[in-house]
């Protein structure tokens, strides 16, 4: 994006233009860049609202459920819009807070069949999903079409964050090398969640995507932010890149997407939770 800013914009804008990072050329770098957000549930919702309220140029959104009211306790964007359809409900959400924003909706399960299609199109990547096939497939595709990616997940008190920047640091498959057998894992709607700790993760979502634009900071490249909303207390463990990674290692087995490498027993799609 170039020119000036509006009498709107600065005033939208102004304490994030006179942080020394940021100023009118990290603003404008926010403004021209582009975001695929997929999952509108809870990480999904803290990220988007601050993504948006950032002044990032264009958010797609991709999620295929409708809102219920048991999303409403983390989910807060959703509010009053029952029944309406994730995507369309965050396009609404965003549309009020800033009109500077785009929003690309996508009413649809991100799957193998159009990841790397609708992945192309952005400049980074937040997974907001809340299962693994989906974790790993995202992650291909990022790898694939050599997209960065902050990864979150959340369960009961607990949840972790981490980004992976192709060809810089290890990728999802390198930290978490084997996913683990079905059922070993509940749910959220068999475990349930604290309501805060989504929007703590995602809006630590948000702020990897943020700083990866302005070129400041540190990502959590090569790190894994572990939270526990209980304790109140970080845990961060160091990540590698693996060289027999099957994605990004030296000599890799997956160099396309498959639909049937990202089935769990008794599914028949790899396809976004509800219950997230």
């Amino acid at each position: 994006m170039s020119g000036s800013f509006t009498d709107e914009q600065i005033r939208r804008y102004s304490r994030q233009i006179i942080l020394p990072d940021v100023g009118g050329i990290g603003q404008r770098k926010l403004l021209g860049s582009r975001v695929l957000i997929i999952g509108a549930g809870g990480l999904g919702s803290s990220a988007i609202a601050y993504l948006a309220a950032a002044g990032v140029g264009t958010l797609g959104i991709i999620d295929s459920d409708i809102v219920e009211i048991s999303n409403l306790q983390r989910q807060i964007i959703h509010g009053g819009n029952i029944g309406l359809a994730k995507s369309i409900s965050a396009e609404s959400f965003v549309r009020r807070l800033n009109s500077d924003v785009d929003v690309v909706a996508y009413q649809a399960c991100f799957s193998a069949e159009n990841a790397r299609t609708i992945v192309r199109e952005y400049d980074f990547v937040i997974d907001g999903s809340d299962n693994f096939p989906t974790h790993y497939l995202i992650n291909d595709a990022c790898v694939l079409e050599k997209k960065p990616c902050s990864h979150g997940s959340i369960l009961r008190y607990e949840g972790y964050a981490t980004t992976s920047i192709p060809e810089r640091g290890p990728c999802y498959r390198c930290i978490f090398k084997k996913s683990p057998p079905p059922g070993l894992i509940p749910s959220c709607q068999e475990a349930g969640v604290f309501g805060v700790l989504p929007g703590i993760i995602g809006t630590i979502q948000a702020s990897e995507a943020l700083k990866f634009f302005l070129g400041t900071g540190q990502t959590l490249t090569g790190r894994l932010l572990c939270f526990n909303a209980l304790d109140m207390t970080f845990f961060e463990a160091s990540a590698s890149k693996r060289l027999d990674c099957s994605i990004c290692g030296e000599n890799p087995r997956i160099v396309s997407i498959k639909p049937e490498n990202y089935l769990e027993e008794g599914r028949t799609e790899c396809r976004l939770d509800p219950r997230a």
